[in-house]
Parts: C-alpha cells; structure tokens; sequence
C-alpha cells in the first residue's frame, strides 16, 4: 500500500514535479466536457467559453450553466440571512464551541501580524508607504465531495483581520448548512451559492445579482483553478491551487502510529494528494508501512485514501535527516511536518515550505482546523515563491512621496542623467525645468 522508494527513484515518481499546465486530463472527464460543450472542447475551452459567457450575459448564463453543471438553478443566487441564522441555531453543542474557538485562534494569529502605514522625514520631505484595505474581496468555498467550513473560515478571516469592507462569499448551490453556519458565524451577510467557473466569473466581472470583486480567493477543483489562469490581470488572484501535500520527515523517536495517522489524514482528500514520509529509519518505514494497513480499515474514505497512496505517496528512505531536509527543501511541499526528537534544529535547514509543524504534537491537523495560521497555503511546489494566506494578501500599499525643494533640486540632475542615459528626453526635460526656475 504505502510503497518505499530509494532517492534516485523517488525523485523520478513521487518527488518529481511536472511544469505547470502540462495536464494530461482522463479520457472520461474529456468525452463529459465534449458531450455539453461540443466536439473538440477540452477543459480549458469549456472555461473560457464559461467565462465569456457570463461576462456578456451576467445572471442568465449562470442560470445556464448551474443548471448544466450543477443540475440545479437556484431561483435566488444569495442565500438569505434568516437560513444561514438558522443554520448556525441548528449546530450540535460541540460543533458550535469547535467552529467558535477555530474563530477565536485563527482571528487571534492574524490581527497579531504586522501591518503598518509609515512615513519618514530623513530622506527630505516625507517619504512612506499607506497600507489600506482592498475594497471588496470575493471568497469562493468549494462543495465537492465534503463540506469544508473551515476553508471558508481560513479565507474570510484574514480579510476581515486587513479591515476588508466587503466580502463576498460563493459557494455552489444547495450548500451544507455547516457552510452557512460558518459563514453567520464570521459576520458573513453576502453568500452567494454558485460554483465553479461561473462562480469566479461573476465575482471578476459582476453580474446584476452578484457584485465584482477586486480580489479573489479560495481554492476549488479543475474549473476554478482553471478560470484563475484565464482570468488573471481582470482580478486579483490568491494562486493556483493544486492538489494538497503533506510530507514528514520522522526519526527513530517517532511513533509509527502517529506518523501513519497523519499522512492517511491527508491522502483522504484527493486521490490526487501528497503524502510522503522520509526517513533515515527502515525499521520507522516498515513500521509506518503496517500501521497504514491497519489503519486504513477503519476510515470512511479508503478508496480515496488508497488510490492517493498509490499514485503520489511513499515512504523515501534517506542517509540521514541533513538529506531529507534537503530532499523536503527541494521539494517545496505545502505542509512539512518534523516528527524528530529536535525539530527546531532540522527546521533551520528549511526554506521553502507552507507550512512547519514542529514535533509530533504539532500535527498538520490542528493546522487545519483550530491552531490559528491560514490553512491555505501554497502547493505544487510554490512554496518556493509563495507563502500561506494572510493579512497581506488583502491589502494595498501606496507609496508616499512628499519631497521638500532642497531635496528635489538635489534630485533633478542625477534623475536626468539617468532620463538621458534610457534616451528618454521628455523625462530629463521635465527634471531640468525645475532647476531653470518657476517658469
């Protein structure tokens, strides 16, 4: 089930990371996206044809294609209040507490996070940077195969921590009342339920029900990652998500059991998730090995688990743990969790990570639901670049320029030089008409 693999192999299957937009789709999602879009139209044409369509007729082509799509039309794109009040009145006593203490953690984390207009006068004049809030950000949540209130808790709070004035939240239609219930619980009035690219369609460009956003995050399937691409340079965009990941590197003091439960947590996502453990131990591997196994009879989503097991995970047997933190640095992965016996010090190594969860008790889990960080974070190796969802990603900064006339006439000569340098004559001309004089 849970294969090991040597480096020189694992970097050719499990570790290997394929460029972006080289997707080979299944023949059966081709010959569905064929049969309503027409001969020849493979996801990315059937985006695009969504995309134009709802820029062009607003509501009724979301109709068209909810009811396509979706199998269902909603008569009223927002769901009203009232519901998502009584959603909300209708969670079980320990959902409830468990949702509101997420809320209480993940609001904590960021509205601890520095962000910061500022202004200095050493440089002549005043000089500084005015950070403010985006206007009106749009956050879609995903149905899929689980409902996932805590996306739409990772998403909407960090905009609410930047001072956001509006958000915007859609979700495809017939929601999970949990969904809702988060959604009431965070303040949320506008929830919209539509999905997939017709969602992020009529979040980037407006309908005449749904507002345009100038921001637009939120992971979802190969539709909405699809429209992301094609939409870029209309609205602000978060990133392209990909499937999830999650890689260990675990030592000899780590407890099999433990290490089982965790990567069997992530590869239940998606058949197409990540969960790869390394480590310098055969005797942790094989114990990990047989621990998978036995767990795995037990949980609800086996098939999905197995099948992620088999194609994108593994157990990569290392030298030491100085080789797996450099196999982990160069892999990027969305989580990399430390189950050694000192993971602050093997955290030093690392640079290109989402997220570290230092020490077993640390688990990717809790980072998913209630330790306080953004769970959206960055995959397909974008950690390299990129970073988890936060205060910033929801903010502008405006650079402030004042200078005083003692600073500018120091100024205009050396920006002309530079002007003339680049055979930008109106450029010099403009910084040398401050030193002729008024006139």
């Amino acid at each position: 089930m849970l294969k090991l693999y040597d480096i020189p192999t694992a970097r050719e299957t499990i570790l290997r990371r394929d460029p972006q937009g080289e997707t080979a789709y299944p023949s059966g999602l081709l010959q569905s996206v064929e049969r309503i879009f027409g001969e020849g139209i493979d996801p990315e044409g059937a985006v695009s044809v969504i995309l134009d369509s709802v820029r062009r007729e607003g509501d009724a082509a979301l109709r068209h294609w909810s009811q396509q799509l979706d199998a269902v039309a909603p008569r009223a794109w927002q769901v009203p209040a009232a519901e998502m009040e009584m959603a909300f009145d209708a969670l079980a006593p320990s959902l409830r507490a468990a949702l509101e203490l997420a809320v209480k953690r993940i609001r904590a984390f960021h509205a601890r996070q520095p962000v910061t207009s500022w202004t200095t006068d050493e440089l002549g004049g005043r000089l500084g940077q005015r950070v403010t809030p985006i206007g009106r950000v749009g956050v879609y949540v995903p149905g899929g195969s689980a409902p996932l209130p805590s996306s739409l808790l990772m998403s909407v709070i960090p905009a609410q921590a930047a001072g956001v004035p509006e958000i915007v939240v859609c979700t495809p239609p017939r929601p999970d009342p949990v969904i809702l219930a988060a959604a009431h619980l965070c303040g949320i009035e506008a929830v919209y339920q539509v999905g997939g690219a017709q969602a992020l369609a009529a979040m980037a460009f407006g309908t005449e029900s749904i507002p345009r956003v100038d921001k637009i995050v939120g992971a979802g399937g190969l539709f909405v990652t699809l429209a992301k691409r094609h939409l870029y340079g209309q609205v602000g965009l978060d990133g392209l998500a990909g499937p999830t990941e999650t890689m260990v590197i675990a030592d000899e003091s780590a407890r099999p059991a433990w290490v089982a439960a965790d990567l069997l947590a992530q590869a239940e996502h998606d058949p197409l998730a990540s969960a790869i453990l390394l480590t310098p131990s055969r005797e942790l591997a094989q114990a990990v090995q047989a621990q998978v196994a036995r767990q795995l009879e037990s949980l609800s989503r086996a098939e999905i688990i197995a099948q992620s097991l088999e194609r994108r995970g593994g157990v990569v047997l290392t030298p030491d743990l100085e080789t797996a933190a450099s196999l982990a640095d160069e892999f990027a992965p969305e989580h990399l969790c430390l189950a050694v016996s000192d993971p602050a010090a093997l955290a030093d190594r690392i640079h290109n990570a989402g997220g570290l969860f230092l020490g077993e008790r640390s688990f990717e889990v809790l980072g998913d639901y209630v330790a306080g960080p953004s769970h959206v974070m960055p995959t397909g190796g974008t950690a390299r670049f990129a970073s988890p969802l936060n205060v910033l990603d929801f903010i502008k900064i405006t650079s402030i320029i004042a200078l005083d006339d003692v600073t500018c006439r120091a100024l205009c000569e050396p920006a002309a030089e530079i002007a003339r340098a680049e055979t930008l004559s109106a450029h010099a001309a403009s910084a040398r008409i401050r030193l002729e004089g008024e006139g």
